[in-house]
């Protein structure tokens, strides 16, 4: 008896057809994978280029929290102001109260990171650590919410910030992007939407409520203190007093 036949050729073109799209799928995946990488180092690479953009005092940026009330058509209210008509009691109160080291470190305060980074690696309750550097390019440039990748983002961009471009434009363009409350946004604006009058004209109490309300601005408002923000006022208006050891880059 014969003994039947095995059929194995359309098999093997069946492998054949599997080892051709494979072939295909190969380089096709490779492109897509080399065109995310360029993309991503576009990304990375355009606060670089941003922060040189930045550097004439004829240019306003906005901020991505600006950009995105924007895009969700709920507009904002900045009155952009050279640093120099900004009234000196609100400057003295925003440095003494964000980082009072801000003219003599590079974009980071060491002392600072390195009390935070320890906290962290006890497990304790975390600080901000943020210099003024880091909150303008975290305003400038990516997001907000607490985020281990942003801060790994934060440090680098802050040193080649303080690298590139002068004190005094750093915290011009910050006291013109903070945000002080839903779609306020810069010390201008600030001060006529709290105390109905420019910044020049805060009193010192006034300029330190504005500068204690920046770490949370959706929740405190400087207009109507509680107890505790005026608690936190007092203590930035004594130090504002005493700033000019600290604010000489600024002058």
């Amino acid at each position: 008896m014969d003994s039947p036949t095995v059929e194995i050729e359309p098999r093997m073109k069946r492998g054949r057809k599997t080892r051709r799209v494979r072939g295909r799928l190969g380089p096709c995946l490779r492109l897509w994978l080399r065109r995310l990488a360029l993309a991503a180092v576009a990304l990375l690479a355009l606060p670089v280029l941003l922060s040189l953009a930045y550097l004439p005092s004829a240019v306003h940026p906005v901020s991505t929290l600006m950009l995105k009330d924007l895009v969700l058509l709920r507009g904002y209210e900045r009155e952009w102001t050279p640093l120099e008509q900004i009234g000196p009691r609100l400057v003295n109160s925003v440095l003494m109260s964000e980082d009072g080291q801000f003219c003599s470190h590079h974009g980071i305060d060491l002392g600072e990171f390195r009390a935070v980074f320890e906290d962290f690696l006890a497990g304790e309750a975390t600080r901000g650590g943020s210099t003024v550097t880091m909150q303008t390019v975290k305003n400038l440039y990516l997001w907000h919410g607490r985020s281990y990748v942003r801060k790994a983002l934060e440090l680098p961009y802050a040193i080649y910030l303080d690298l590139v471009m002068p004190k005094r434009r750093i915290m011009e363009i910050y006291l013109n992007i903070a945000e002080w409350g839903p779609g306020i946004y810069g010390a201008e604006a600030a001060a006529r939407h709290h105390f109905g009058k420019s910044s020049r004209e805060l009193t010192a109490r006034q300029a330190a409520l504005l500068a204690v309300t920046l770490p949370n601005p959706l929740a405190r408002t400087p207009g109507k203190p509680s107890n505790a923000l005026n608690r936190l006022a007092a203590t930035i208006e004594r130090r504002a007093s005493h700033a000019g050891g600290y604010n000489a880059c600024l002058k």
